[in-house]
C-alpha cells in the first residue's frame, strides 16, 4: 500500500508508464529516474499498457492504485450452511469454538474464525439467557424515557465495615454500634440503605436519594423531586421504566404518574435486562461511592453520595455518551445560549 511518501504513489506510476509506453523510455531509464529497481517499474509500465489497451479511454492516477491481494477463488473457504450450524451451536448453546469444532469435526481455529467474522466471538455480544444478540437502544432525545430502581446495600457499623478492617474487627464494630436492634440469632441488626435512582436513557444523567426503606411513598417521594430536578435542567419526563417491584405497582405510584403526566411501563417478569441501564448505573455506583474507600460510619458514606452523584453527571467520562459526562448531552441548559 502507498503513503504519502512513498516513491511511487498512483500518480507517479501514472507518469511512470507514460514515459515508458507513450514517450518510449526503457524500464531501465524510468527505473533509474524514479529510484525504483527494475521489477517494480516494469510492473508498472505493464499495468499502464494493459489499462490503456483495455478501456479504450485515458488511464488515471486512481486505476493505478494497488489491487486487493484476495484471491478471486478461495475452494477450501467454509461454506455458508457450514457457517450457519458454527453461528446456531453459539447462540443456541453457547458452546465455545473448541466444543463447536468437536461437534462439527473441524479445526478449532477455523471455528473462531467463522465466529469472528460474524461478531459472536465474545459471549458479551450475546444475551445468555436467550442465545440472542444482544438488541442495543437509546432514545433520541433527553426525558423521552427514564429508568428507575433500588438498590440494596447493608449498612456500615461505625469504625467501618469487614471489606476494609476484615470480618474479626467488623464483627467487633458491629456489636459496639448502639441503638440497633438484635436479629433472631442475637447479632446486632445493621439493618440496610435503599438507594433510589431515576436515570435518563439518552443522557445517562441520574438523580438518586437513599433511604431507609423502599416503600412506596418513598418511592413516589422520589420521582416527584426527580421530575422536578430534572425539569430545572430542561428535562421534561414523558415515560418511565420500572421493574415489577410492590412500590411500582401501587396505586400511589399510578396516581404519582397521572398527576406529572408520565407514562408508566414496566418490565418482562424475570427480565433485568431491559432495565439494564440502570442494573449497570448501580454497579458503577457501589465500585465508584458505595465501596470505594473507608467509611467510619453510615452517616458518612451517605453525606458521600451528593458529592459522587455529581462527579458522576458533571466529569466522569462515560463511554455511551462519546467518553464525554453525561450532563454534556443536555444542550439545552438553562443560560447556555444566552
Amino acid at each position: 500500500m502507498s503513503h504519502a511518501n512513498a516513491a511511487l504513489t498512483p500518480k507517479a506510476r501514472l507518469e511512470l508508464g507514460r514515459l515508458v509506453v507513450d514517450r518510449n523510455w526503457t524500464v531501465a531509464q524510468a527505473a533509474d529516474y524514479y529510484r525504483v529497481s527494475w521489477p517494480t517499474a516494469n510492473r508498472w509500465a505493464k499495468r499502464y499498457r494493459e489499462l490503456l489497451e483495455s478501456s479504450g479511454q485515458p488511464v488515471t492516477s486512481a486505476m493505478m492504485a494497488d489491487r486487493s491481494s484476495r484471491p478471486a477463488h478461495s475452494p477450501t473457504r467454509t461454506s455458508e450452511p457450514l457457517k450457519r450450524k458454527i453461528v446456531h451451536l453459539r447462540w443456541r448453546k453457547l458452546m465455545g469454538p473448541v466444543q463447536i469444532a468437536g461437534t462439527l469435526g473441524m479445526p478449532s481455529s477455523t471455528v473462531y474464525a467463522v465466529l469472528v467474522r460474524c461478531r459472536v466471538n465474545r459471549l458479551s455480544h450475546i444475551d445468555r439467557r436467550t442465545g440472542e444478540p444482544i438488541r442495543r437502544y437509546e432514545r433520541a432525545t433527553p426525558g423521552s424515557l427514564v429508568h428507575v430502581d433500588v438498590k440494596k446495600l447493608g449498612n456500615i457499623p461505625d469504625g467501618g465495615g469487614w471489606r476494609y478492617v476484615g470480618k474479626k474487627q467488623g464483627i467487633k464494630n458491629r456489636w459496639a454500634t448502639p441503638d440497633k436492634p438484635k436479629s433472631r440469632r442475637g447479632d446486632p441488626n445493621m439493618g440496610k440503605a435503599f438507594i433510589h435512582s431515576v436515570l435518563d436513557d439518552h443522557s445517562r444523567v441520574v438523580y438518586s436519594e437513599v433511604h431507609d426503606d423502599e416503600r412506596k411513598e418513598t418511592a413516589v417521594a422520589v420521582l416527584r423531586r426527580a421530575a422536578f430536578w430534572f425539569l430545572a435542567r430542561g428535562v421534561v419526563i414523558e415515560e418511565v421504566l420500572s421493574d415489577n417491584g410492590s412500590c411500582y405497582r401501587s396505586a400511589a405510584w399510578r396516581e404519582a404518574c397521572h398527576d406529572l403526566d408520565i407514562k408508566h411501563r414496566r418490565t418482562r417478569a424475570y427480565r433485568p435486562q431491559t432495565n439494564g441501564k440502570i442494573e449497570r448505573f448501580h454497579r458503577t455506583l457501589a465500585d465508584g461511592w458505595a465501596y470505594a474507600r473507608l467509611y467510619t460510619s453510615e452517616s458518612a458514606r451517605r453525606n458521600a453520595l451528593r458529592a459522587w452523584i455529581h462527579h458522576y453527571n458533571h466529569h466522569r467520562p462515560h463511554t455511551a455518551t462519546g467518553n464525554h459526562p453525561p450532563i454534556s448531552r443536555l444542550t439545552n441548559l438553562c443560560g447556555q445560549y444566552s
